[in-house]
């Protein structure tokens, strides 16, 4: 069997991209991003999923691996990849961003703890969120959709020879998006506690002898505990909508122009 230059290097083209691209998204995905996965698991993930969808993939662009293209194209390949996953992590700070505003209007902003996914300081209340996000994401396959829709990317945007990715700006003004979508999932429990501020700023004024500090801060904790337990009844529908709006923005961030 000869084997020469050509068909080394077509073999490695055939490899190289699609790695590049599904390395750039486990690399920032959560759960599979994590620092909870060890980055040899991650290595060997990446370079399986990379060997079984390789015969599915279009004709990838056969160039010199040691010229200045290829590394054009594997900085677009890394690029795209890890945007994509951003879009995903974008979801779950979402839910991140809604637990911290209700938690200030509690007064348990000052209760944070160690994310271990990510190694930072975040709310209680976050945390609960982040952990409920991730236990319905998993449980509803959003790991194997994501996997599906990075694969099609490579027939929505195949790897070519040319800079061609232009979703960059659209993937900076999804931001808006993520304030705007924690704003949506927090407002029920923020305008309830407002209004019981609300009350016991009347009840102050009615009665100056009552010590609003004493009273106003374990009743505002208990009413917002007891109204973050009855707004879980409604975290599936609002979950299935931003989960349905990400998949969106995966669908078609790359077919936008600037």
């Amino acid at each position: 069997m000869n084997i020469n230059e050509a068909q080394m290097m077509l073999w490695l083209s055939n490899f190289l991209w699609p790695f590049i691209r599904i390395s750039g998204f486990f690399l920032v995905m959560p759960v599979i991003g994590s620092r909870l996965v060890s980055p040899y698991v991650r290595a060997g993930l990446v370079t399986l999923i990379t060997f079984t969808v390789m015969p599915t993939l279009p004709p990838m662009p056969q160039v010199d691996l040691l010229s200045v293209q290829t590394y054009v194209i594997a900085a677009e390949q890394l690029v795209i990849g890890i945007s994509m996953a951003f879009l995903i992590q974008i979801l779950f700070q979402i839910f991140i961003l809604a637990g911290q505003m209700i938690a200030m209007q509690m007064g348990l902003g000052f209760a944070s703890m160690v994310d271990p996914a990510n190694g930072v300081t975040v709310a209680i209340i976050s945390q609960f969120y982040l952990m409920l996000t991730t236990l319905v994401f998993m449980a509803m396959n959003g790991h194997l959709v994501a996997i599906e829709v990075l694969v099609e990317s490579f027939r929505i945007l195949p790897v070519s020879a040319e800079w061609q990715f232009n979703g960059i700006y659209h993937i900076a003004a999804s931001g808006s998006w993520l304030f705007a979508s924690a704003l949506f999932v927090a407002l029920p429990a923020v305008t309830a506690i407002l209004i019981i501020n609300f009350a016991f700023g009347i009840m102050t004024r009615a009665a100056p002898q009552l010590n609003v500090f004493s009273l106003g801060f374990p009743f505002t904790m208990l009413m917002g505990l007891i109204i973050l337990w009855l707004g879980l009844s409604g975290f599936l529908p609002q979950y299935n909508t931003l989960v349905s709006e990400c998949l969106s923005l995966l669908k078609n961030i790359y077919t936008l122009k600037p």
